[in-house]
């Protein structure tokens, strides 16, 4: 008789992922310790970037999207006076720069970067360009022609300068903003060059610093008890979406994937949006509120 490869755990656990390590990494990490069949992570974090990971387990990773097209939050220093090809520390140097901005010149280009913008990703990223990867093609020494994408930023500051030429930000902004390319673009706005020393991610969805334990502590944690004890509930990254308390005979429908009555619950303030459902306490699924009916969109067995 074949077994079947792993434990059924579900919920989140939330790394602040070390520098130098891939978010991919982290997920087979983080499988492995937990002997879990399945997890996967919210939002990449690249290699020398630090902060919130958010990895699913389970029935969790059914709503990675909720948290992957969700805000995110950084930290970042922009080194002023040259640029890389990656437009990080990873990168080589490829161009120098004797301009180096003041306070008030940083200050006066920062509402420039606030709203809806224009970005063209660095060639060093995870971005398919006719099937293949972009860092793939960069790394073969092909030149490609970023595509420009519209992105947001919903707030922008400036923190500090530093005796080192470089500058502290904090950013809020949307999915698909790549903080490389934006501290790049500030240099480049202020007439010198630049990249980003160090990255960190505070926020990623409804998932804060505050959430995260360190890599190197969940690797030094040996019975499974201690990790699980680490695990976020499933629905903890659905807390802003409103609760659907629904009977068992209509929890059973709904896994069952068929729609309900909207006539049986007081649903109207709701048409057109997403609620979740539960049923004697238990998350059962996340339904969609239409007219007629309300349907399942993602079903749940825990």
């Amino acid at each position: 008789m074949r077994h079947k490869k792993g434990e059924d755990i579900n919920g989140w656990l939330i790394i602040d992922k070390p520098r130098d390590i891939g978010s991919t990494q982290v997920v087979n990490l983080t499988r492995r310790l937990f002997n879990a069949k399945k997890n996967g992570h919210a939002g990449t974090l690249d290699p020398f970037a630090t902060g919130v990971l958010p990895i699913a387990f389970g029935e969790a990773t059914k709503v990675l999207p909720y948290v992957t097209d969700g805000d995110k939050e950084y930290e970042f220093l922009l080194q002023f006076g040259a640029s890389t090809n990656t437009d990080d520390s990873e990168g080589e140097v490829v161009e120098r720069c004797e301009k180096i901005p003041t306070e008030d010149e940083i200050k006066q280009v920062i509402p420039l970067f606030i709203g809806k913008i224009k970005q063209t990703p660095p060639m060093y990223s995870a971005i398919k360009i006719n099937g293949e990867r972009a860092y793939k093609l960069a790394r073969d020494g092909q030149q490609v022609d970023m595509p420009e994408r519209e992105i947001e930023i919903f707030d922008l500051r400036f923190l500090e300068m530093n005796a080192n030429r470089q500058a502290r930000f904090w950013v809020k902004c949307s999915k698909g903003t790549y903080v490389r390319t934006l501290g790049r673009d500030i240099a480049l706005k202020l007439g010198s060059k630049g990249y980003l020393q160090e990255l960190r991610r505070t926020k990623c969805g409804k998932f804060l610093i505050q959430d995260a334990i360190l890599l190197e502590k969940i690797k030094n944690m040996v019975h499974i008890d201690d990790l699980s004890k680490n695990l976020l509930p499933l629905e903890t990254s659905l807390r802003d979406i409103a609760d659907l308390a629904v009977s068992e005979a209509d929890a059973l429908k709904l896994k069952q994937g068929q729609s309900l009555s909207p006539k049986s619950y007081q649903v109207q303030q709701h048409l057109g949006q997403e609620m979740v459902a539960f049923s004697q306490g238990k998350l059962v699924a996340i339904v969609r509120i239409e007219e007629r009916r309300i349907s399942p969109v993602r079903v749940f067995n825990l």
